[in-house]
Formats: C-alpha cells, sequence, structure tokens
C-alpha cells in the first residue's frame, strides 16, 4: 500500500449517544463539526489546534487524530511519515458531545484519503478500528456514517445501521461550562441492573425507533431511561437537575453520552431558554445527515497557516 497524497481535509460532525434508553447503542450525529487538515511532511510531527481544546491536547504524535491516523495506516500496511495538522475544533471536549470518536474517526478517514486503494479502509473497517479506540462504537458509528445510528457488537465485532430520522424533529443541545471525564461517569455505574429495569430500557429502546423514524410524538415516553443517567446524578447533579425539570414540562430530554451536555429532541421557547442561567451554552444544531466526510483542497482551515 503507497501513500499517493500529500493532504487531505476532513470534516467530522458531533455526536450525541445512548438517547436516553439506548445504552451503548443509539446515536446520533449534530451539525456542530471539527475540521483537521493533514499533510504528509518529511519532518516531525506538528499538531496546530484551534477552537475547542487548543493548548490542552497534545501537539505531536500523542493527539489522538494522529494515533488514530497512524493506526490506519497500519492497518493497511502503508508507509508512516511525518504529519502536519491544523484542527479547528467546534465540538466542546469533556461535554459527552463525541470529541473523541470524532477525533478518532477524522484520523482514520485521513488515512483512507492518503493512500492508494481507499477501499482497504471500507466503513465496516474503519468502525471496528474505531471501536478499538474507543471502547463501544455508540459516537463513532453516527460520526462516520451520519444521522442516528443503532450500534452493537457481536463479540469484538462492530457494527452499526442508520436510521432514517423524520425531518420534523428538532435538535436543542445544553452545554455546561462544567467537564465531566468518561472514565468518571462509567465509574459511577453498577455492575448490575435489574431484570425490570433491562426490559423497562428494552420496551422504550424499541419505541425510540418508532419515535425517530416517525412517531416524534412519542419521543418523551420514548427516552425515558432507568439504566445509567440517574446512576451517575452525582456526577453531574445540575444536569440531572435539568433534565427531570424538562421532561416534566413535557420536554424529550437526556443526557447527551456520558454528560454532562442535555440533549433535547425538540425546541425550546424563548422562556425555557431564559430560565437556564448563565452556565449554560445554547446550541441549535440540525442532524447530520452526512456523517464524516472529506473536504475540497479550497475549502478552509479557517486558522491555518
Amino acid at each position: 500500500m503507497r501513500l499517493v497524497h500529500d493532504e487531505v481535509r476532513v470534516q467530522v460532525p458531533a455526536t450525541s449517544a445512548n438517547l436516553g434508553p439506548g445504552f451503548d447503542s443509539f446515536g446520533l450525529a449534530h451539525t456542530i463539526h471539527d475540521r483537521v487538515r493533514v499533510r504528509a511532511t518529511t519532518g516531525r510531527t506538528e499538531v496546530r489546534v484551534f477552537g475547542e481544546g487548543a493548548g490542552e491536547v497534545p501537539d505531536g504524535d500523542d493527539h489522538l487524530v494522529v494515533r488514530a491516523l497512524r493506526g490506519g495506516l497500519d492497518h493497511v500496511g502503508a508507509p508512516q511519515a511525518g504529519f502536519s495538522l491544523d484542527c479547528e475544533n467546534a465540538i466542546p471536549h469533556g461535554r459527552g458531545l463525541g470529541s473523541s470518536a470524532a477525533a478518532v474517526i477524522a484520523g482514520l478517514v485521513a488515512a483512507r484519503g492518503l493512500i492508494s486503494e481507499p477501499e482497504a479502509l471500507a466503513d465496516d473497517v474503519l468502525l471496528q478500528l474505531a471501536t478499538e479506540f474507543e471502547g463501544h462504537p455508540d459516537n463513532a458509528a453516527p460520526a462516520l456514517l451520519g444521522g442516528a445510528t443503532v450500534a452493537w457488537m457481536d463479540g469484538r465485532q462492530a457494527h452499526a445501521a442508520r436510521i432514517e430520522v423524520d425531518p420534523r424533529i428538532e435538535l436543542t443541545v445544553l452545554v455546561p461550562t462544567e467537564r465531566l471525564p468518561t472514565s468518571r461517569a462509567r465509574a459511577a455505574l453498577p455492575a448490575t441492573v435489574s431484570h425490570a429495569d433491562a426490559a423497562f430500557n428494552a420496551g422504550r429502546a424499541g419505541l425510540l425507533t418508532l419515535a425517530l423514524t416517525s412517531r416524534p410524538d412519542l419521543l418523551l415516553p420514548a427516552t425515558a431511561d432507568r439504566l445509567h443517567q440517574a446512576q451517575r446524578a452525582d456526577a453531574m447533579m445540575a444536569s440531572i437537575a435539568l433534565v427531570r425539570r424538562l421532561r416534566s414540562e413535557g420536554h424529550p430530554a437526556v443526557i447527551s453520552g456520558a454528560g454532562p451536555t442535555v440533549l433535547v429532541l425538540s425546541a425550546l421557547d424563548g422562556d425555557t431558554v431564559a430560565g437556564l442561567g448563565p452556565e449554560w451554552s445554547v446550541r441549535r444544531p440540525a442532524i447530520d445527515t452526512d456523517g464524516v466526510r472529506p473536504l475540497t483542497a479550497d475549502t478552509g482551515i479557517e486558522n491555518s497557516r
């Protein structure tokens, strides 16, 4: 396998995993994007980050995009090089919006764009590689495929399928100032769950598929959860309180991924938004139906040089 291109540009969306009952399975892509430009060089690897994560994430080979890029090249036996990366990040870090999955998918798709036989890194291969990086496919699947997805594991093999989302569904994303590492959120989960709670979530996950595709009027009951959100309340008390308040007012609100961002699968009126307080940033993205995609050479990475 050869490197036949020396530059590639990629755009990848933010994602919300779980969507209430679909723990480690359901996911949804948003039109909040990171953009990455990768150039192969003969020198050492350098990463310039603008926006989210600037000054916080590694600026060399330890950067997650670079690690995924090199992992993709190793998988197909392509030669390594030095790389120069410009990363323009809009996806908040540590907020449950799939920033790490976005970085992994961006790096893998960049690898696909550099090699002589891109079909060697087909989507199913990328999903598997991303899952090996992430540990689960729920964010990687919508970042790769776009829209809403259901992901599952057969042993160690990752799979995913898209759900066509009803165009009437709107999104509101409420991003708090606080961060929550995914590791801390997962550590709060119990080792076992009751049969009743598992049965409850199985039924609501099935209902969620119907609600997302054709019955958005069912989104409130379809997003109910008993397995993971309340169990992590001590790690994100303000977020859980907001989810409970919004749901009591009829809004299908859930914790986005591991939190602490709150995702609402509907629009919020001005009075509701005004009452949130200064610690919440309100975003109104659309559903990203494309997933990760290469960008043309004339698409700017605004702060790059």
